[in-house]
């Protein structure tokens, strides 16, 4: 970092607002570590009370950019749900925990250390076996046992970061993939055929591909509801929908309810790389904040919505197309002002916006999708990247046509 960081760069009011407003954004530890002297030892005291070892699970679809060009928003959500469903069930049946809200494709969940590892690799076999009979869609599985730091519902820590970076970027429909740690724990006579992924080098140690091994036949799941973001009306309708996805009178009753048009803006700004991944974190979770002061600063609230702010990422949500690149533009020159670059990507389209606990919100459709894939998949930092269907809406002729291809999707954006 340019210089330590301040309570100055922030509005006076941020750190009293209420948690309706920040959400899972811990704004009070942001708040201690800008008030120390942001060292190591201070990051590891601010975070002793959080410290939990055991596994972290996370999970992601595959295919997923491919099916939003091929399939309605609705039914995207219908397919989803299914795997999600299934990973929760039997994860609860062995005394697993739901991290976070899980309202797009991916899912993370905590196993106590009281698990042995035979029956955790046991449960993955069971839940991708149960996902490939009766799911319209695949999963890749990434399973760690470490130490990591459970705030504000959700599970940090460079450990966990790295499992679910490998469960979203480094595995392919109905794969396992588990870290040395889980190997270190499973007994000498097990009786899984594992293989190692020597393309793979992660700090926490090697990972290897579960191919085959005992399932836990007797394994009833339980608790099937998943944490939804959706309202319980909504996830009615969707359940309903699962048996119906041929009604198309349903479908177009349900379209009419619940989706709306909206332009997605996604900002990503760029962290610092420091010595000590605490440090980091802290650093992290701070930019968030800052990037949620400006948001509140900036959006008019009437015709615009923070959908949310979650670690370097905002997205928000805008009526009108001219309106949404006035607001990207002026909120990268913000945090130019700080020394802080970013990335943006801007698409429009239907997309479903649901309540979460604390009265924030969270977003599903295919303008996130094509947002995250031209800005965060292909964008380089200090720039920002419309869609092609942003084009018939904005002026895009001083920006530059990039074209590539992404996840099997030809795709089109303008840079400027």
């Amino acid at each position: 970092m340019p210089e330590k960081l301040s309570k100055k760069r922030y509005s006076t009011n941020l750190f009293d607002i209420t948690q309706d407003i920040i959400g899972a954004l811990p704004l009070k530890l942001v708040e201690q570590w800008l008030s120390s002297e942001q060292t190591y030892e201070n990051a590891l005291q601010i975070l002793e009370s959080h410290k939990v070892q055991g596994y972290s699970v996370s999970s992601d679809s595959v295919g997923l950019t491919k099916l939003t060009q091929q399939k309605g928003l609705l039914e995207i959500l219908a397919i989803i749900n299914q795997p999600k469903k299934i990973l929760h069930g039997y994860g609860k049946a062995i005394g697993g925990e739901s991290v976070g809200i899980w309202a797009a494709d991916n899912t993370q969940m905590f196993y106590p250390d009281s698990l042995s590892a035979s029956t955790l690799v046991s449960t993955l076999l069971t839940i991708q076996d149960a996902i490939a009979n009766s799911c319209q869609i695949k999963i890749g599985i990434g399973a760690h046992y470490g130490n990591f730091y459970s705030i504000s519902g959700g599970l940090y820590g460079v450990e966990a970061d790295e499992i679910e970076e490998i469960a979203e970027n480094h595995t392919c429909g109905g794969e396992i993939l588990i870290s040395q740690a889980i190997c270190d724990l499973l007994p000498s006579n097990h009786n899984f055929t594992i293989e190692k992924r020597g393309d793979l080098n992660p700090t926490i140690g090697n990972i290897y591909r579960v191919l085959d091994g005992e399932r836990l036949s007797g394994l009833q799941p339980i608790d099937h509801r998943y944490p939804i973001p959706y309202s319980e009306d909504f996830y009615a309708d969707l359940l309903e929908y699962e048996t119906r996805l041929t009604d198309q009178n349903f479908a177009h009753a349900l379209v009419d309810r619940y989706i709306q048009h909206k332009v997605v803006v996604l900002i990503e700004s760029k962290n610092e790389v420091v010595e000590t991944h605490e440090v980091s974190m802290f650093n992290q979770l701070s930019f968030s904040a800052l990037m949620k002061d400006i948001g509140l600063r900036l959006l008019d609230k009437k015709a615009a919505a923070e959908i949310k702010v979650l670690s370097s990422l905002g997205i928000y949500a805008f009526d009108d197309a001219i309106e949404s690149v006035k607001f990207a533009q002026t909120f990268r020159q913000e945090l130019a002002k700080q020394d802080i670059t970013c990335r943006i990507g801007i698409d429009q389209g239907e997309v479903l916006i649901f309540n979460l606990p604390f009265g924030t919100r969270d977003i599903a459709g295919s303008p996130v999708n094509v947002a995250s894939k031209i800005a965060q998949d292909k964008g380089e930092f200090g720039k920002l990247y419309l869609s092609t269907s942003m084009r018939a809406l904005v002026d895009v002729s001083g920006f530059k046509e990039i074209k590539y291809s992404i996840s099997g999707v030809e795709l089109t954006s303008y840079e400027g």
